[in-house]
């Protein structure tokens, strides 16, 4: 992709990116289908390149980024889900829309909060290793 491809990214949707990449890697709706099982529909993927669909599941955009040998991360950030590196804030640590965010959590319960996410994960693994 030249530098000016690349600074035009900026500018499209989501769905017209995603377009873009389809017909520069030469394939038709249906063939997207079925290089997805069918796990995307063509008439889906009409809609969303149509920005019909502003914010497929990350699983679609998962899918789409595997089969069009793309940027996983930059389909997050154009559906919305994550926020770009140089958009955040030094405080904020990743890029993810807070999940909590109508709970107006205070930087002393986000800790606890991820302590606990921490403690569930441990316990977690350790059962799922017993089991086996």
């Amino acid at each position: 992709m030249t530098t000016e491809n690349k600074k035009s990214v900026g500018k499209l949707s989501l769905g017209q990116y995603l377009h873009s990449i389809r017909t520069d890697r030469d394939m038709t709706l249906r063939a997207v289908e079925e290089a997805t099982n069918k796990e995307i529909s063509n008439a889906y993927l009409s809609q969303l390149e149509q920005d019909k669909i502003k914010k497929p599941s990350p699983n679609i955009l998962y899918t789409l980024a595997s089969i069009y040998a793309i940027d996983y991360e930059k389909l997050m950030e154009m559906a919305g889900y994550i926020m770009p590196t140089k958009a955040r804030s030094e405080k904020q640590r990743h890029g993810r829309i807070p999940t909590f965010a109508e709970h107006n959590l205070t930087p002393d319960e986000e800790v606890e909060l991820l302590e606990y996410l921490k403690f569930l994960r441990t316990r977690t693994s350790r059962s799922d290793k017993a089991r086996r």
